[in-house]
C-alpha cells in the first residue's frame, strides 16, 4: 500500500468560527486528527490541506510540515471534499509519489484514535472503493422517520411493520472520522458514486462530530 493521509482544514468555518485550531481541553482541535494519524504513519506521507496561513502555522507545531496553500477556489462554502482530495493527489504526484490509498481525517473527529484508523485499514482491500467509519444510527428510517407524501401527510421513511425499534434492521450513519479510499475509483467517480462499500463501526464516543457550538459543548463535556 501506498498511502497518502489528507487532513482538510480550510480557514472559513462558519459554525463554529476558527474551529480548526480553537483549543479543545488546551490543544488546536486540528492536532487531534494529527496525532492520530502519527501514530500509524510517517509525516511524510501526511497532507495537511489548507488555505488559511494561521492554520498552517499551528498544524506545523506538530512537526508535520505543509508544502502548498490550498488556492481560495477550492476554500469556498461551495467547495466539495472530492475536489480537494484530487487536488492533494495531484500536487504528491507532479512531486513523483503516486499513492494508491488516500486515507481521509476530518479535524471535526476529535476522539478518533490511531487503533480504530488501522483497524479500519486492515478491512481494505484494492477490489473496493472505499472503507467508511460509522455508528449505528438512532434516526431508524424503519421507526422514527418521516417524509410528507403529496397530501401532507407524514409517512415512515423506510416501509417496515415494525412495533419496537429494536426489531427494525440496523442502519448505519457515515460519523465522519475515517475514509480509507481507493485512488484509482476516486479518479473515476465522485465520493458519492462509490458502490462497494465496507463499513467500520465506531462506538458513539468515538464518532462524535463537531459542526455547531453545541457539539463542541459536548466535546468539552465528553473530555471532562
Amino acid at each position: 500500500m501506498k498511502p497518502l493521509v489528507v487532513i482538510p482544514a480550510r480557514g472559513g468555518s462558519k459554525g463554529v468560527p476558527g474551529k480548526n485550531i480553537k483549543p479543545l481541553n488546551g490543544k488546536p482541535l486540528i492536532h487531534y486528527a494529527i496525532e492520530a494519524a502519527l501514530e500509524v504513519f510517517e509525516k511524510e506521507v501526511i497532507c495537511i490541506t489548507t488555505d488559511d496561513l494561521k492554520i498552517k502555522e499551528v498544524a506545523e507545531r506538530t512537526g508535520v510540515g505543509i508544502p502548498f496553500l490550498r488556492p481560495p477556489s477550492l476554500a469556498l462554502d461551495t467547495t466539495g471534499t472530492y475536489e480537494v482530495l484530487l487536488h492533494a493527489l495531484s500536487y504528491y504526484e507532479r512531486g513523483g509519489y503516486f499513492p494508491d490509498t488516500l486515507i481521509l481525517l476530518q479535524p471535526t473527529s476529535p476522539f478518533r484514535t490511531g487503533k480504530q484508523i488501522q483497524e479500519a485499514m486492515q478491512l481494505y482491500s484494492d477490489s473496493i472503493d472505499m472503507v467508511v467509519s460509522v455508528k449505528e444510527t438512532r434516526s431508524n428510517p424503519y421507526y422514527v422517520l418521516f417524509e410528507e407524501n403529496q397530501n401532507g401527510f407524514l409517512e415512515r421513511s423506510k416501509k417496515g411493520n415494525f412495533t419496537r425499534r429494536q426489531d427494525c434492521p440496523k442502519v448505519w450513519e457515515f460519523n465522519g472520522a475515517v475514509y480509507i479510499i481507493n485512488v484509482e475509483t476516486l479518479k473515476k467517480k465522485t465520493l458519492g458514486d462509490f458502490e462497494n462499500i465496507i463499513k467500520y463501526e465506531m462506538d458513539e464516543f468515538s464518532s462524535h462530530d463537531i459542526d455547531t457550538p453545541f457539539d463542541w459543548k459536548m466535546a468539552e463535556l465528553m473530555l471532562k
